[in-house]
């Protein structure tokens, strides 16, 4: 059997093993990887280099399923690599099964979790970055992308990254069907508009026929040997290939076959034909220099922004660790990952402003292993949230720095005020949200944050504020600092941030009156440091204060407020919060008009020991 033949024979078993997957559990998206086959028919039984015994090494070609509803025809090629049996193939989407509805990495040889339309290739460029600019072991990056997710921006942010990174290790493969869920796509099959948009965003770009093994193993070919460039190969193809009652039809979307038998026996039946993926040469990843740790050190007293100790820090952190890395959405000058981009420039990408293409080239980049912190303004990780979302699924480790937080930005105004940011990812699965208010205690937390599995969130201040901690103090993930207390505390008032400096001022101003306050500093606000909460509840007779400079909704305020839901006695909490939408003015004037400053603070506290005192 010539190569040819053995790849027309495997797109059919391909098609046939998706057919019978949805069959079995009633349902799929069987269409959309026959179109695909014989495109991963030809990939996978000449081009790929992978060993599936060793999943995560580095040298290993990595294969991107960016339309991850083709999720049959990604496990029908795992049983036609030998990875799973006929059994577990038949399990697809029954609960327990890894075989899930879309990819996950619950399977050892799924990198990323796909399904979300718009992000496998974004993630292949981090995935390329790390193979060509960091490991350095010549492994490529494919990426089968369908044609209904080029409408997404994301798309366009990856080719423009691609090509200004030249990264020639990169190659897309577009299953250019036509249809997409409800109807025609908007190029539908005019491959020349794709072609002429992706040469313009300086890809090297291959039209051919989806179906002819011949054209698709020579296109293969062009793209391993193009250097300079990222290349995409633009395939024309039909949805549902080889089974008339479907081919090219439309309505099919997302559904099984009404008669996968007959199917079936129209692509010539079953089939067990098994290749022998091609193992990658050995090869020794490129390793960057590893050193003792030595944190910058902030004197008590000084002022001292936590976006400035973020950046010292994390070039400190990439100084002792050759695996860190940096991102930022080139606003590093005001982050102050260009600290770490002067000191460790071979391991700082900048991802200009396309916040959605940097988070997904952290999660690309931590999959070989590196350990990626990405910054830009709280407000514009919003932009990104649902590459966080599925990165959470993808069971990624990395850490998002997001800085001008709150309202004590001052002038710039609402739309650069991080003001949802701290509810955004305290909501993401398994996620760690920090917030600190001094600098020692920031550049401590960003150590900290190196070996932290999952999401995590570290919120940066822009105004310079006191430095309360010695340098040599530690601070835990999960813990809280009480800042000020006595036995005899009245009332308590947690803040974070910015509003640990307010809280402490007001209770200076209520000591004056005789009034004792407990301050909290609740620098970790997930996980949460529940006992010093419920001491403090114990402490006080049950009066709280929790102030932030965020909205009310789903920030630090009901993060405490959730942390008394079990409690047999729940205190009264009166939480401080930004409740209206502010303007701009000077942080001082916003503090105050969001009702979060020193004096307003101290006002919460004085009515609900009068109140409570009445209660008594």
């Amino acid at each position: 059997m010539s190569d040819a033949e053995r790849r027309r024979e495997l797109g059919q078993q391909l098609r046939v093993d998706s057919i019978r997957m949805a069959a079995a559990a009633k349902s799929g998206h069987p269409t959309s990887a026959m179109s695909a086959a014989d495109l991963m028919a030809v990939l996978v039984d000449g081009y790929l280099r992978y060993d599936f015994d060793r999943p995560e090494s580095p040298v290993n070609d990595r294969l991107v399923f960016s339309k991850g509803h083709a999720s049959t025809l990604l496990y029908a090629i795992y049983r036609a690599a030998g990875a799973i049996s006929d059994e577990e193939l038949l399990s697809y989407r029954t609960l327990g099964s890894k075989l899930e509805g879309h990819p996950t990495p619950v399977l050892p040889w799924v990198d990323v979790a796909t399904g979300s339309l718009g992000q496998g290739l974004p993630i292949g460029v981090g995935m390329a970055l790390a193979g060509k600019r960091l490991d350095r072991v010549g492994n490529r990056v494919w990426v089968l992308c369908g044609d209904s997710e080029m409408a997404e921006g994301s798309m366009w942010e990856a080719f423009e990254h691609a090509s200004h990174y030249e990264l020639d290790n990169l190659t897309a493969v577009v299953d250019v069907n036509r249809l997409g869920q409800r109807g025609e796509t908007m190029v539908g099959w005019d491959l020349d508009v794709y072609a002429a948009r992706a040469r313009a965003f300086g890809w090297h770009a291959l039209e051919v026929d989806g179906h002819d093994v011949e054209q698709i193993d020579r296109a293969y070919a062009e793209a391993v040997a193009t250097a300079g460039k990222p290349t995409v190969v633009l395939a024309r193809t039909v949805k549902g290939k080889g089974v008339r009652a479907v081919e090219d039809v439309n309505g099919f979307h997302g559904k099984p076959l009404d008669d996968p038998t007959e199917a079936i026996a129209e692509l010539g039946g079953e089939r067990d034909l098994r290749i022998e993926v091609a193992r990658p040469d050995s090869a020794e990843p490129h390793r960057f220099p590893t050193g003792k740790l030595e944190l910058p050190r902030y004197d008590v007293g000084a002022e001292v922004a936590t976006r400035k100790a973020y950046g010292d820090a994390l070039a400190a952190l990439g100084a002792a660790r050759g695996d860190v890395v940096a991102l930022d959405g080139e606003v590093s000058n005001s982050t102050f990952a260009e600290t770490f981009a002067n000191a460790h420039p071979e391991r700082f990408f900048e991802m200009y402003i396309a916040e959605q293409q940097m988070v997904a080239a952290a999660v690309g980049l931590q999959v070989l292993g590196w350990r990626p912190f990405a910054s830009t303004f709280a407000a514009f990780l919003s932009r990104a949230y649902d590459f966080v979302r599925m990165a959470a699924v993808s069971r990624a480790s990395l850490v998002l720095s997001g800085s001008h937080a709150g309202v004590s930005i001052g002038e710039d105004g609402p739309s650069q005020m991080g003001l949802e940011d701290l509810a955004a990812f305290r909501a993401v699965h398994s996620s760690v949200v920090l917030h600190p208010c001094d600098a020692n205690q920031t550049a401590k937390l960003v150590a900290a944050l190196a070996d932290v599995e999952g999401i995590a969130y570290l919120r940066t201040l822009r105004p310079a504020t006191t430095v309360l901690y010695g340098p040599d103090e530690e601070f835990s993930i999960g813990g809280s600092r009480v800042v000020r207390s006595s036995e005899d505390d009245d009332v308590a008032i947690v803040g974070a941030g910015i509003t640990v400096h307010e809280a402490l001022e007001a209770a200076d101003r209520l000591a004056e009156e005789g009034i004792a306050a407990r301050v909290i500093d609740l620098y970790s606000i997930k996980p949460l440091d529940h006992d010093t909460l419920l001491a403090a509840s114990e402490a006080t007779g049950g009066r709280l204060v929790t102030v932030e400079d965020h909205w009310a909704e789903g920030g630090l305020g009901e993060a405490v407020l959730a942390a008394f839901a079990s409690a047999d006695e729940r205190p009264r909490v009166v939480s401080l919060a930004v409740r209206e939408l502010p303007g701009s003015g000077t942080p001082a004037e916003l503090l105050a008009v969001a009702g979060i400053d020193a004096e307003h603070i101290a006002a919460a506290g004085r009515r609900l020991v009068a109140e409570t005192a009445r209660v008594a």
